[in-house]
């Protein structure tokens, strides 16, 4: 499995993907600049991302703690989510999202 992740300066990286690992540590583990300071606790939202909108769909729904920690984020958009709340699966193989600004190391 694959996502695609594109970091702050514009730049699409390919990474290996492992089923149901959350986005946030494979963002991590690849070295890819992104604060993520509570190690996906979903009690901050350092970890913020936009999810590529042909993507949405195949998402789950957010949950209250992830909505009221994006209320905290930087530039929230339609398509923002917290990347330790998607878990990689099947069904996101080739997941597309970009860093969003504010959570950069």
């Amino acid at each position: 499995m694959k996502i695609f992740v594109t970091d702050i300066g514009g730049k699409e990286h390919e990474l290996e993907a492992l089923e149901g690992w959350r986005v946030m540590e494979i963002i991590k583990d690849y070295g890819l600049p992104l604060k993520a300071e509570c190690g996906g606790a979903c009690c901050c939202a350092t970890c913020h991302v936009y999810v590529d909108e042909a993507w949405l769909p195949k998402l789950h729904g957010m949950q209250d703690e992830e909505e009221d920690m994006l209320d905290e984020a930087i530039d929230i958009q339609d398509n923002s989510r917290l990347s330790c709340q998607l878990l990689m699966s099947e069904e996101l193989d080739g997941l597309k999202v970009t860093i969003a600004p504010g959570t950069e190391l």
